[in-house]
């Protein structure tokens, strides 16, 4: 990326006027040294505006970052509260949880491009604009009405800030240590602060509900100042972007010759692995104070706390492993998770289902990179950020709609036949498209071990 110009907050050196510059012919004579008219080049310039080093301004992103994502999980355990409050079921639950996946496809392929364009702190400024409307608007509109608008808002946030701060991240570790090219920094904290904020929102919220008043207000005001003091730190942030250069076009959707069916299983490991994720997002609390007879919505903070956390760790600890291991590791962790969690409801235990959640949010977060990985390999170079944005847009939609489904498979079945339905036919699904995506090999690729080293 280009250096940051004066756009970014760098002084710009000083330049010279007439006053300083006393001539050769008479230099102790003072009245060489009154100026005349300046040229417009040697007028002096306005001070630029402060801006953090690339050092602080890349922490201040992935606070940011962090924060966001976790605006997005945190009413995991507000739930059963929000039900209450607003006189609807399960179904609606999860319709209201899809809603945010509504929101965050629209941004990922309507506007995740325009980093490129308008540059990335003008896309994240934005994202935690959004996301404060959004939680405003949970707090004052108390309906369902209100509950979905503020979701869909919340996805929007959330899909601008996803899309961008990872290269953000990236252009400024760039910026602040140009000598550390192809370091795993900037792809770790990424991964850290968007499985680990999407992990510490029902923590969060879960704590709010157990221990503070009013919680589907309280949880949204401590959101809300958090993404303030997020805004103030990003607009001290210096841009990556050069906005003089003249814009490339948008990215489109270009896969190398042969690549297809490979993207097809990529896209489906994002949405399996995203499927768990979503379900016990939307419908853990239910099955908890259903089933499980918890009443703390600290435990199913918990619980979702748990899942993203193991998401986040397996990739941090096996993600550097060659891609047909860290696949082939998650499609067998991933289908253990799914069992013990039908177990844990048919012989109701607390621990078991901690224990099963975890499993399968490590499985999901190992298949989810390799979906990432396999996803990358199989696009043109010039077209990888519109392949990423159709593969999230898969991804997002696998965190939505199965969810639907089996909030609607409740209406017929019990939660325990539901539940072995459902790991069922995720498992044999990851598995699939484990096989189908090890074995494709679109022409021109390059050796999965080579591609898998990257952190996502």
């Amino acid at each position: 990326m280009p250096s940051t110009s004066a756009r970014g907050g760098v002084p710009l050196p000083a330049v010279p006027t007439p006053l300083s510059r006393p001539t050769a012919d008479a230099p102790d004579d003072p009245t060489h040294r009154i100026p005349g008219p300046a040229p417009a080049d040697l007028l002096p310039r306005a001070p630029a505006r402060r801006r953090a080093s690339h050092t602080t301004g890349f922490w201040f992103v992935a606070v940011a970052f962090t924060v966001l994502m976790a605006f997005g999980t945190a009413p995991t355990p507000l739930w059963p509260l929000y039900e209450a409050r607003d006189h609807f079921g399960a179904t609606t639950v999860t319709v209201a949880y899809a809603s945010m996946v509504v929101g965050a496809a629209a941004a990922f392929l309507g506007l995740g491009h325009l980093s490129d364009r308008l540059g990335r702190r003008r896309i994240i400024v934005p994202a935690l604009l959004v996301g404060i409307v959004a939680s405003v608007v949970l707090i004052v509109w108390r309906d369902l009405s209100g509950l979905i608008a503020g979701r869909i808002l919340n996805g929007v946030g959330l899909g601008l800030m996803a899309s961008t701060a990872t290269t953000y991240l990236h252009d400024l570790h760039h910026e602040a240590r140009p000598e550390r090219t192809g370091s795993v920094l900037p792809g770790i904290v990424a991964t850290a602060a968007n499985l680990g904020g999407l992990a510490s929102g029902p923590l969060v919220a879960g704590a709010a509900a157990e221990w503070l008043p009013t919680p589907l207000i309280t949880t949204q005001a401590i959101f809300t100042l958090a993404m303030a003091v997020c805004l103030v730190l990003v607009l001290s942030t210096p841009e990556t972007v050069d906005l003089e250069l003249p814009a490339e076009p948008p990215s489109r959707f270009v896969l190398r010759p042969g690549g297809g069916r490979t993207f097809g299983a990529a896209g489906a490991l994002g949405a399996f692995a995203f499927a768990i994720l979503g379900l016990i997002s939307s419908l853990g609390a239910s099955v908890l104070h259903g089933t499980l007879h918890t009443d703390s919505h600290l435990v199913v903070g918990l619980a979702a706390f748990l899942m993203f956390g193991s998401a986040a760790a397996a990739q941090l600890v096996l993600g550097r492993l060659p891609l047909p291991r860290v696949l082939t590791v998650g499609a067998v962790v991933f289908p253990v998770g799914l069992v013990l969690c039908a177990v844990a409801l048919y012989h109701p235990a607390l621990w078991l289902y901690l224990v099963a959640v975890s499993l399968s949010g490590a499985g999901s977060g190992l298949l989810f990179k390799g979906g990432v990985e396999r996803a990358v390999s199989v696009a043109e170079p010039a077209s990888r950020a519109g392949v990423l944005a159709v593969f999230f847009v898969v991804a997002y939609l696998g965190m939505g709609l199965p969810s639907v489904l089996f909030s609607i498979a409740l209406r017929h079945f019990a939660v325990q036949t539901a539940m072995i339905g459902f790991a069922a036919v995720l498992s044999c699904g990851a598995v699939v498209s484990v096989a189908v995506a090890l074995r494709d090999r679109a022409p021109g690729l390059g050796t999965l071990s080579a591609q898998s080293a990257r952190p996502s």
